[in-house]
């Protein structure tokens, strides 16, 4: 092998910006340069080309270094972007000096071979246009705990040393530029991120030994995943160093509820939030959200870091300014993380098609600590326990007193497990028994967090029409249930009654007056 020359290289991306390829959309060529690679991108291909650089976390400096790079690329980003990466192949020069893509002479580069996609399907591009569906959340959290099944476990010493690592270098970064950052505000903050590892250290220890460190995707933001066929494709892992991309799974989760946060994407990132844990029901993994605040100023510091060194390297005033200002906003972001916020837990009861789950959903992303508070359904829970897909229906005797009863009594430890995590929670079920209803005051007691139980009803008609026309959901009910629980006695109820007969946003607004009204505190 040889190493290839400035020149050379130029000649190389001439070549692949001229080479024959198939082009079906129209599309122009394109150049594309980062800190550590050139992409070309000619009709429906892309070619990925490291640069021979250096830096203290990544080493592409030799053609061997460089040819690992491609390959691990294609190992790591294949399983989770089949239909974005194709191989990694040798640029050659053939005896008579032309360059031929994975020929026979002698290897000059390495090339990462691609499908090309439109940029513009990319998410931190479509978070601009609105506010991201449910549908989107949904599948986002099942991207995420998919490739979290399928990473590798590893130990994790050298996760939890890298994070206290991290808490220097980006303690350094922030004071190298006091026009950005104030010193006592970094002081504050790192002081506060070294108090939080240490609180959470012996958990991460914990959570190593039961599989939670994993060889994950590392970069797991909202420019990485792009929409294709309308399916959010995870794509660029770290490929370049397995320090850095093992780490904690909600580690990895972090970066993509942290950049959703920062994007006013914030009901999404609750869903994904929610809808993550939902798939991967570990028991530990509710035991794990202590450190969650912990992940989230590290991700939001990083992103700080990196925009304030990005800033010295633009070309005009205007550009500069933007990367300041974008430095500047993940930095509070990152004290903000840290700040505590007393967890709350609110109570959503009422029959079946009153519109619980909507509510809870609509409340979860304003309740305590970012990303909003955990939603916990009896539901959900039931399919759980049954191991069935949530919109498998369950069988008659998943329904029986004492089957009910145990989804409740599993529900409520959970409940109780995010209170001690400093979350806040909200438990959505029928709660026909004053039993039920009562458990969940005394476990907001015992944790000394605020509650709120709410009532929603509805007239029979709206009910019965809601449940017939519900679909995909992890409710079993049909009409003929909602007429059974009609008949219930549900006793004594001293919950706050809501008329949930009008909008979705009518509700909202009377659970949110009545939770202001008790003393919960709300995020805006």
């Amino acid at each position: 092998m040889t190493e290839t020359t400035t020149v050379a290289r130029e000649q190389i991306l001439r070549w692949l910006s001229e080479l024959a390829c198939d082009n079906k959309s129209g599309n122009p060529t394109e150049r594309i340069d980062t800190h550590a690679n050139t992409i070309i991108l000619n009709g429906d291909f892309a070619f990925k080309i490291k640069r021979p650089v250096k830096f203290p976390f990544l080493d592409y400096s030799s053609l061997s270094l460089r040819e690992n790079a491609c390959k691990h690329e294609i190992e790591y980003n294949a399983p989770h972007a089949p239909q974005v990466y194709r191989e990694a192949v040798p640029i050659t020069r053939q005896t008579g000096g032309q360059l031929v893509l994975n020929g026979d002479g002698i290897p000059i580069e390495w090339v990462v071979v691609m499908n090309r996609f439109d940029h513009r399907l990319e998410l931190d591009e479509l978070a601009e246009k609105g506010p991201f569906d449910k549908q989107l959340g949904q599948q986002l959290a099942d991207m995420m705990a998919d490739a979290h099944a399928k990473a590798p476990v590893r130990t994790g010493a050298g996760f939890l040393d890298g994070l206290n690592a991290y808490i220097d270098q980006n303690d350094a970064a922030f004071k190298a530029r006091p026009d950005l950052f104030d010193t006592n505000a970094v002081d504050r903050l790192t002081s506060n991120a070294q108090e939080a590892f240490e609180n959470i250290r012996p958990l991460l220890r914990q959570r190593a030994e039961t599989g939670s460190i994993r060889l994950c995707h590392g970069d797991a933001h909202l420019r990485n995943i792009v929409l294709i066929d309308g399916t959010p494709v995870l794509f660029d892992a770290v490929e370049f160093s397995d320090e850095i991309a093992t780490c904690d799974v909600l580690y990895d989760l972090a970066f993509l509820l942290m950049d959703l946060w920062e994007r006013k994407q914030r009901a999404c990132a609750n869903f994904v939030f929610n809808r993550y844990l939902d798939k991967t029901h570990r028991p530990d993994e509710l035991d794990g959200l202590a450190a969650l605040p912990f992940f989230l100023m590290m991700r939001a510091s990083i992103r700080a870091k990196i925009a304030a060194s990005a800033s010295e390297n633009q070309d005009t005033d205007q550009a500069r300014a933007e990367q300041e200002i974008q430095a500047r906003r993940y930095f509070d972001f990152a004290q903000d993380f840290l700040e505590a916020a007393e967890p709350v837990m609110i109570g959503i009861g009422g029959l079946s098609g009153s519109g619980k789950t909507t509510l809870a959903y609509a409340l979860a992303p304003s309740l305590g600590r970012a990303p909003g508070a955990r939603v916990l359904r009896t539901d959900v829970e039931r399919k759980a326990r049954l191991g069935i897909s949530e919109t498998e229906k369950a069988p008659e005797e998943a329904y029986t007193q004492q089957a009910s009863s145990a989804v409740y009594e599993a529900l409520a430890v959970q409940c109780k497990t995010v209170l001690e995590a400093g979350h806040s929670v909200i438990f959505d079920g029928v709660f026909a028994k004053e039993e039920e209803r009562a458990e969940c005051e005394v476990i907001a007691g015992l944790a000394a967090a605020g509650f709120c139980g709410l009532w929603l009803s509805a007239p029979k008609e709206s009910l019965v029409a809601r449940v017939d026309r519900r679909g995909g959901d992890a409710s079993d009910a049909t009409g003929d249930i909602v007429e059974r629980q009609l008949t219930y006695d549900i006793g004594q109820n001293s919950w706050t009654k809501l008329e949930s007969n009008r909008t979705k946003e009518d509700t909202k607004n009377a659970a949110s007056l009545v939770l202001s009204c008790c003393g919960i505190l709300q995020n805006e």
